[in-house]
């Protein structure tokens, strides 16, 4: 867990509005305030997908995906709750032992 808690970084503002209380970027954890369990390993999930699809696809699908969602519902919050990462990180952020059974490019599961 130490490696993971050098990865986190807190900042006083997020980009995306006070909704929101972290975001990971490239394995990078920023956030405004120390995270609960659940919470850090929602992150840790993110960091998993990120690592797994090299990054960069990682955030062009998950931007395409947005894109194509908010179309869909026109309504950003629905739209970022049906991407298939957010939906993979919430399902299981509770398992505090997911990401060692966690099985590779298996976001809709």
């Amino acid at each position: 867990m130490n490696n993971k808690m050098n990865n986190i970084i807190k900042i006083k503002k997020h980009p995306f509005g006070e909704n929101y209380l972290a975001i990971n970027l490239f394995g990078f954890i920023f956030t405004l305030r120390d995270l609960n369990p659940i919470e850090l390993n929602h992150e840790l999930i993110h960091s998993a997908q990120q690592r797994e699809l090299l990054y960069i696809p990682f955030f062009v699908w998950y931007g395409i995906e947005w894109l194509l969602l908010y179309f869909k519902y026109k309504n950003w919050t629905k739209a970022y709750y049906h991407i298939r990462f957010e939906q993979e990180a919430y399902r299981h952020q509770g398992d505090m032992l997911y990401l060692k059974y966690r099985k590779k490019y298996r976001y809709n599961k």
